[in-house]
C-alpha cells in the first residue's frame, strides 16, 4: 500500500520498505538515550548512536588487546632474546619480514571487527535493514580494512620507538635493542593510540556509508 512505499518520481519503481531485523537491548539503553536527549539537541539520535558505537568499540578494544597480548605472550613473541624482530619471512625481493607483532595485531583486528559488526548491527543500528547483512558486512569490512592498513603501518613504524622510550624512562639509558618486556609495552602503547584514532574513522565512515539508510530522529524505540 501507499503508506509503506517511498514517494518517487512518476514512472520509477518505489523503494521497498526497510526490513525489521533482530535487535538487542541492554541495561545501558535508558541511560544512553537520556544523555543523548539532554546533550544532543537536534542530533540526539546520532549522539545516541555514537555513544553506543563507542561502547561497542570499547568491547572491541578488549577483544583486540586481549587477543594481541595472548598471542605476543605465547606463540607470537615480537622479538627474540637478543631483541631481534621475529616473524614470517616472505620471499619478496630479498625477503620481507612480516613481523610477529604485525601478525598478532592482524588476528586481533579480525576478532575485534567481527565483534564490532555483530554489536553494531544488533544494537547501534538495528533500524538499518534496507541492505542485507552480507552487504553491510562487506562495507563494514572495507572500512575496517582501511583502518587496519593505517594501523598496521603505524604500529610497525612506532612500536620499537615506544619500546625505546619505555626503556629510557625505566633505566635512564637509551637502548638500541630494547628487552622483550619493553617491546611488549611498546606494542600496547602503539595499539592504544591506533585503536582510538581508527575508532573515530570507523564511526564516521560507517555512519555515512554502511548505515546511511538510518534516520536522524530524536527518539529511540
Amino acid at each position: 500500500m501507499g503508506v509503506n512505499m517511498t514517494r518517487t518520481a512518476s514512472g520509477e519503481t518505489p523503494m521497498p520498505p526497510k526490513r525489521k531485523g533482530r535487535s538487542i537491548r541492554t541495561p545501558l539503553d535508558g541511560v544512553i538515550v537520556a544523555v543523548a536527549r539532554r546533550f544532543g539537541g537536534s542530533r540526539a539520535k546520532d549522539l545516541e548512536r555514537f555513544l553506543k558505537f563507542a561502547i561497542v568499540g570499547t568491547i572491541g578494544a578488549i577483544v583486540d588487546f586481549g587477543t594481541l597480548n595472548l598471542l605476543i605472550h605465547t606463540i607470537l613473541p615480537p622479538v627474540d632474546a637478543a631483541g631481534n624482530p621475529l616473524g614470517l619471512l616472505i620471499p619478496i625481493g630479498e625477503g620481507f619480514l612480516f613481523e610477529n607483532v604485525g601478525i598478532a595485531t592482524t588476528v586481533a583486528f579480525v576478532a575485534a571487527v567481527l565483534s564490532n559488526f555483530v554489536w553494531n548491527r544488533l544494537w547501534t543500528y538495528p533500524d538499518s535493514r534496507s541492505r542485507s547483512m552480507r552487504r553491510q558486512l562487506v562495507q563494514f569490512g572495507i572500512v575496517s580494512v582501511v583502518g587496519w592498513l593505517a594501523r598496521l603501518v603505524w604500529i610497525k613504524w612506532s612500536y620499537l620507538k615506544f619500546a625505546g622510550l619505555v626503556t629510557l624512562a625505566s633505566t635512564g639509558v637509551a637502548a638500541t635493542t630494547p628487552d622483550p618486556a619493553a617491546v611488549n609495552i611498546g606494542a600496547n602503547i602503539a595499539q592504544l593510540i591506533a585503536v582510538f584514532v581508527v575508532m573515530i574513522w570507523n564511526f564516521f565512515a560507517n555512519r555515512y556509508w554502511t548505515y546511511n539508510d538510518v534516520d536522524r530522529g530524536h527518539h529511540s524505540h
